[in-house]
């Protein structure tokens, strides 16, 4: 009897101690049950889930926002420089357009009824990189815009075309400014001769069509000079100082 009473008041003497025991240890394996439980999976599975979606979806706006502004720079790139030179090419054409012709002589007799000036003794008319001689020029000229623009120019005298290395001479030459429909042309009658360089062409008639820069000569006979091998110069050699 003595011994079961000493055993009893050995547990009951610390009775706190082993509340506090038993409840860590439910604690413990209700914590376990409701870590391991499919509500609390599921719920950890939606907020992983929710997390990854949002960092994806920005991380999807950013790179397609990064591509975008990188296809339209490029975009915008591509046309600002084709636009750029569109308007340069035109606006360089429209220079050589508006070039005006200056054309001087010792003297000038105009009719506006007839829309023509005439210009006599030592005329030079010139144009952009084209200069044309004579000894006589009528000039046919038409009203627009806020000046008056040129039709055709005839030529009489010693006429000499010099554009660049090109020079055509002639006893006669008519001059078309051309249209929308025809070109701009000039064409060499009595005796009619082109040289360039060394090389030279002559024929019976010479239409120069300016803008393309190209002949048509009728009966024509050309001279080309080719160079003949070996007929570079030699450098002067140096004397040896002694």
């Amino acid at each position: 009897m003595e011994e079961k009473t000493s055993k009893w008041w050995a547990v009951s003497r610390y009775p706190l101690i082993s509340e506090i025991s038993v409840f860590s240890a439910l604690f413990v394996i209700s914590f376990f049950f409701f870590i391991l439980s499919p509500s609390h999976a599921a719920g950890n599975d939606a907020k992983n889930a929710a997390e990854n979606d949002t960092k994806n979806v920005a991380g999807n706006d950013t790179k397609n926002a990064a591509e975008n502004d990188t296809k339209n720079v490029a975009g915008n790139d591509t046309k600002n420089v084709a636009g750029n030179d569109a308007k340069n090419v035109a606006g360089n054409d429209a220079k050589k357009e508006k070039a005006p012709t200056i054309i001087t002589s010792q003297s000038l007799t105009a009719d506006n009824k007839a829309k023509t000036a005439l210009f006599t003794g030592s005329v030079v008319a010139k144009k952009a990189d084209t200069t044309i001689y004579a000894d006589r020029m009528l000039v046919y000229y038409s009203e627009g815009g806020s000046g008056s623009n040129i039709d055709k120019i005839e030529s009489d005298g010693n006429v000499k075309l010099v554009r660049g290395d090109r020079v055509v001479t002639s006893g006669k030459m008519v001059y078309y400014a051309g249209t929308d429909k025809t070109d701009e042309r000039a064409i060499f009658t009595e005796s009619p001769r082109a040289a360039e360089g060394k090389n030279v062409v002559i024929g019976t008639k010479m239409t120069y069509y300016m803008k393309d820069d190209r002949s048509l000569v009728e009966n024509s006979k050309v001279f080309i000079v080719e160079k003949e091998p070996g007929t570079q110069e030699k450098k002067p050699q140096e004397k040896k100082k002694k």
